[in-house]
């Protein structure tokens, strides 16, 4: 299991909003992207219909995604995560929640 924390860090100052440098883009658009991989790497829940969508809350100008980082951490490779990275998905080690800038 990838401890998401330490990957951020490694990769948050040189790697963030680098979206040209991902190599097979699910869409033209980072966002996109960023959840396209992740509803692939941690498929909806049909038994938690509280989940449904990938933003769960939203302040001011940054979403927050309901993306489960435990099961996250447990399938996503340090190449996908850099490709989060880069999409300008941020990790929040107080919450253990990712999010992104609007």
């Amino acid at each position: 299991m990838l401890n998401l924390e330490e990957l951020y860090e490694k990769y948050v100052d040189e790697e963030s909003h680098e979206f040209g440098r991902v190599e097979n883009k699910l869409s033209a658009r980072a966002d996109i992207h960023a959840f396209l991989l992740l509803d692939k790497l941690v498929p909806l829940d049909t038994s938690k219909p509280h989940c449904r969508n990938i933003v769960a809350a939203a302040k001011h100008d940054e979403i927050y995604l309901s993306t489960d980082c435990e099961e996250l951490a447990e399938v996503i490779t340090e190449e996908q995560f850099l490709e989060l990275v880069r999409c300008g998905v941020m990790y929040d080690s107080d919450t253990e929640s990712l999010s992104i800038f609007v």
